[in-house]
């Protein structure tokens, strides 16, 4: 029986054979050609770990990552992101790469043994964060435990939720400024 459950998400059957190639033997390697094909294996099989490749047919690389991101229950799994062109992840993704690993295409042995071990690593530090709705309270009057209404809540919820629509744009700036810094310096 496998240890451990890795999921590579590729559309190039080259890479994903390439991959598996490179794992241990005691690894169940699992594939998937497009985004959706991943997410509906990450939901059924629970990986262990999580290779996926930016750049997908059907549903994106940058879209499965989003639905891993916002579920609390996968935020906690090992992630790689695979690409051939680094730039295209940080565009939308700004360095440095706090909760998952990156290893550019193409990659040897020793580069994906050292990302996978990277990604292992940061998602044992990973705070896991509940998705806003979960933490509503019920619609009731003012709760007797802590005095604070499901009107406080709800007022506390969409603030956050207008901070974090303010930081994707914060982070969409300072990823445009350094490309443009980037491209000064060339």
């Amino acid at each position: 029986m496998a240890s451990q459950k890795i999921l590579v998400i590729d559309d190039s059957k080259v890479i994903r054979t390439r991959v598996k190639e490179m794992l241990p033997a005691n690894c169940e390697v699992l594939e998937a050609k497009d985004g959706i094909e991943g997410l509906n294996l990450i939901r059924q099989a629970r990986p262990n770990l999580i290779m996926l490749d930016f750049l997908l047919p059907k549903k994106s690389g940058w879209e499965v990552f989003q639905e891993i991101q916002s579920s609390g229950e996968l935020q906690s799994t090992p992630l790689v992101l695979m690409s051939g062109r680094r730039e295209e992840v940080t565009e939308k993704i700004p360095e440095p790469f706090e909760y998952f690993s990156f290893v550019e295409k193409p990659f040897e042995k020793k580069q994906l043994l050292d990302a996978i071990k990277d990604a292992m690593g940061k998602a044992k530090k990973r705070p896991i964060t509940a998705p806003i709705s979960s933490l509503a309270a019920p619609t009731s009057a003012p709760t007797e435990s802590s005095g604070t209404s499901t009107a406080e809540i709800k007022a506390l919820n969409d603030k956050v939720e207008k901070m974090q629509a303010e930081i994707e744009t914060l982070k969409k700036q300072v990823t445009q400024m350094m490309n443009f810094i980037k491209q000064k310096l060339k």
